[in-house]
């Protein structure tokens, strides 16, 4: 893609391994030329609006004037000038003339900051002036393959995660970096997901009807605190991966929409251009300009940010033109069908780009159809992510966990059945912020049985899901049980953690993580078959599970019993990979936890019957609505006996 500014300089935007903002043009980075740049005695504004007929920059410097600042055209449809005087932290936006005569002002698509809601002018900025020093986390994270690492996530809303208590509505980034890595290292996760800090208008979209696709908002602070943010929680080796929003972008008059007074940046027809469950606008993937806009964005963040990864947010949307339509609301593609070609390719491309370029990130698809190959390179036909969110396997649990005990022993499929595909991708289990939102209770609530069962049940779900094979994530407020729905509005119910049954929940989860850090088996194999094994999954009597956790090699075995009712078993029996003695590591019935303290007094010894399938087993006590984690330690070998040394023949007598 070429970008030529009005003085003649043709910037070509090629692949390459540079990444800084003074590096020559490379692939996907937009965000050097266009928007608002210092320049010695000024500005230079560069912005793509290719039907308009004058473009000027309106701003404090101004008056808010049309036609004082004017810049100049060019055949690529960029229109740029360099405004003399023009400082940092000016308020500013373009003021543009379309077709018809209409004068329309816009906020900088490539804006570095932009003012506070509701206020919604760009702000000139520069990102030049900030010190980095988290190279080691950076290598460690290039050198790690994050397929075969703990991947732990705890998702974030940083404006109601914790408020001040001075009141004011918002922590800065800075103090939020404070906050949260103290908490992150206490629990255990290995990083922390941001829901979208990309500017947005409204408190109420959480974030995820973006405006502004290069600027963290300002409800937090600047810019240069959002990379103390980063730079903070990566000197303390918690990674920071953020929402991504491109399948879709509100109307907001200041917006993309209509950029130029035409469809620039959405399609024309509503058909193609216009979701209809959220009354937003869908992205011309078609149209190079509009991708490159949003993979010079993805590759801004890890960029100039350092960010560790991007979740993309509603990729299901974007795959198929028929989404959330009726038969007669879209159109087909080339061929017929109701592939979106073109999301196709730019997620492909979005892959590969920030891969290459970004070699130790992780890219995680929200993806909730069977659409195959969302986490399979490019190169085999795949979309190219590192995972996808396991959506069915969140559905199931939670439906099953929903369930009165009595009538869960007929729906053990609802836990068996991710057997069938449970390999087909790289799956994160997510345990997010979508299953605690309108009207859907928070996941105590959520659980069966009065107050002590649904708080047996929540240990029991948290201890299933970091015991089972996939990548872990759990939203804000779950760790401490909250009986509250989350409340963008709020806060955590911190208070909880004055009571033992929340504190109990929490200190399972701390536990959990560092289980699941602790010992291989519980992570190098999240994503392949030869990492799990069934060992109990029809036992409709008991309603009993229990499944094997292993490294490659096998020398590492960890065996995972849940006991899905409130009934106790005081004598199971079940079959063992090995000989030996099997140290209990964890159960969720401890008194620590909350729970009623029943368990197997640190482990249990093998026996040689048959179990199972097994030659080998053990016989052990399963609390109630409990998950028992044990480690396989193997009986050490019999040593051989050394061969006996031969008599001595005794001298001959003369």
């Amino acid at each position: 893609m070429n970008i030529k500014l009005a003085d003649g300089t043709m910037h070509t935007v090629q692949h390459n391994m540079q990444s800084t903002f003074d590096a020559p043009a490379d692939r996907s980075t937009l965000y050097r030329y266009l928007g608002a740049h210092l320049v010695d005695g000024g500005v230079r504004f560069a912005v793509w609006a290719p039907n308009a007929t004058e473009v000027s920059v309106v701003s404090d410097g101004n008056g808010w004037t049309h036609g004082r600042d004017c810049l100049t055209g060019s055949s690529s449809g960029v229109w740029s000038g360099v405004v003399k005087g023009a400082i940092p932290g000016t308020r500013y936006k373009y003021s543009i003339k379309t077709t018809h005569g209409q004068i329309i002002e816009k906020a900088d698509p490539y804006a570095f900051y932009a003012e506070m809601r509701p206020g919604t002018a760009s702000v000139i900025w520069s990102l030049r002036d900030f010190q980095w020093n988290d190279s080691e986390w950076i290598q460690k994270r290039d050198n790690t393959n994050w397929l075969e690492a703990p991947v732990s996530a705890y998702e974030v809303h940083p404006g109601s995660w914790k408020c001040p208590s001075d009141g004011r509505r918002f922590h800065n980034y800075r103090e939020l970096a404070h906050l949260l890595t103290e908490y992150i290292l206490e629990t255990g996760y290995t990083h922390v997901q941001l829901m979208p800090i990309t500017e947005h208008p409204f408190d109420g979209s959480w974030g995820y009807q973006t405006t502004g696709y290069f600027a963290p908002t300002s409800r937090f602070g600047k810019p240069q605190d959002f990379q103390y943010f980063v730079n903070y929680l990566h000197q303390h080796g918690i990674g920071v991966l953020l929402d991504w929003v491109p399948g879709h972008f509100p109307t907001d008059g200041h917006g993309l929409a209509q950029f130029d007074g035409t469809h620039l940046f959405e399609h024309a027809d509503p058909r193609q251009g216009y979701h209809p469950d959220w009354n937003t606008l869908i992205f011309n993937y078609g149209r190079r300009e509009v991708t490159e806009f949003l993979l010079s964005s993805a590759r801004f963040w890890c960029d100039v940010y350092h960010l560790d990864g991007l979740r993309v947010d509603a990729v299901a949307s974007m795959l198929y033109l028929d989404y959330s339509r009726e038969s007669n609301d879209w159109i087909p593609n080339r061929h017929g069908g109701r592939e979106n070609l073109e999301a196709i390719d730019f997620l492909r491309d979005f892959n590969t780009v920030l891969h290459a370029e970004f070699p130790g990130i992780m890219t995680v698809a929200e993806e909730s159809t069977a659409w195959p190959g969302v986490s399979r390179p490019v190169y085999s036909g795949g979309l190219g992510f590192t995972m996808k969110w396991d959506m069915g396997w969140m559905n199931d649990t939670l439906r099953f966990m929903r369930r009165d005990p009595v009538h869960r022993t007929w729906h053990l499929n609802d836990l068996t059945f991710r057997g069938v595909y449970a390999f087909s991708e790289n799956f994160m289990l997510p345990l997010s912020h979508d299953e605690v939102v309108h009207g859907k209770k928070s996941l105590l609530d959520q659980m069966s049985g009065d107050e002590w069962q649904k708080f047996a049940n929540l240990r029991l779900l948290y201890g299933y899901q970091f015991a089972t094979s996939g990548k872990k994530l759990q939203f804000m407020g779950d760790e401490i049980a909250q009986w509250d729905e989350w409340n963008h509005d709020g806060e955590i119910d911190w208070v909880l953690r004055g009571f033992d049954t929340h504190e109990g929940v929490r200190k399972l989860v701390c536990d959990l993580n560092r289980m699941y850090r602790e010992y291989p088996a519980l992570h190098a194999s999240d994503t392949r078959a030869d990492g799990f094994t069934w060992v109990v999954g029809d036992d409709t009597t008991n309603c009993v599970l229990a499944f094997i956790r292993q490294t490659v090699d096998k020398s590492q075995q960890i065996l995972a019993i849940a006991n899905l009712t409130p009934a106790p078993r005081a004598s199971y029996r079940i079959g063992v990979p090995a000989a030996g003695f099997y140290k209990e590591i964890l159960n969720s019935d401890a008194e620590w936890y909350g729970g009623s303290g029943q368990g197997n007094i640190g482990g249990v010894k093998s026996e040689a019957k048959e179990a199972h399938g097994y030659k080998n087993s053990i016989e052990i006590g399963l609390p109630p609505l409990s998950m028992s984690i044990f480690l396989c330690e193997p009986a050490p070998a019999k040593p051989t006996a050394p061969p006996k040394a031969a008599a001595a023949t005794p001298p001959k007598l003369k």
